[in-house]
């Protein structure tokens, strides 16, 4: 009998891993631009531009503008700490419309800051990197 769950939870998870990998890509779908942010406004646009936060930063945003997607196009966040090698994170979302601007952000809880350190996000579709933007957050002096 556990040999027969074992068995089926594998099999779910090839399927599962199967099926993610062979996700379709929207054909003509582009990322045409993408930037970090200290903040985004209520339009959806970056405020404080930088690849270079504060140490006080508890929140970083990453904004990107898109177009030609198919309604509900997946895009995935994956989130790293690369001064130490950490994957931190992986956001799964989907595009809401054919075209416009987002944003996803990376924050630490109320009273923590973000660590010291260099830092990655990869914006990709169907397993493929879209693009991948890199930024610092400094040390306290």
């Amino acid at each position: 009998m556990r040999l027969k769950i074992i068995t089926a939870l594998l099999i779910v998870a090839v399927v599962f891993t199967l099926g993610t990998y062979f996700v379709r890509p929207s054909k003509n779908f582009k990322l045409i631009a993408a930037t970090m942010a200290k903040e985004v406004n209520d339009k959806f646009r970056p405020q404080g531009i930088t690849g270079v936060f504060p140490a006080e930063t508890a929140t970083v945003y990453c904004w990107f503008e898109w177009m030609d997607a198919k309604l509900d196009t997946s895009i995935m966040a994956s989130w790293h700490y690369t001064t130490d090698d950490i994957h931190i994170l992986d956001y799964s979302f989907n595009i809401p419309r054919k075209g416009g601007s987002g944003s996803v952000s990376l924050s630490m809880p109320p009273g923590k800051i973000l660590p010291a350190g260099a830092y990655r996000i990869d914006l990709k579709h169907a397993s493929r990197v879209l693009k991948m933007l890199t930024f610092r957050i400094l040390e306290k002096s």
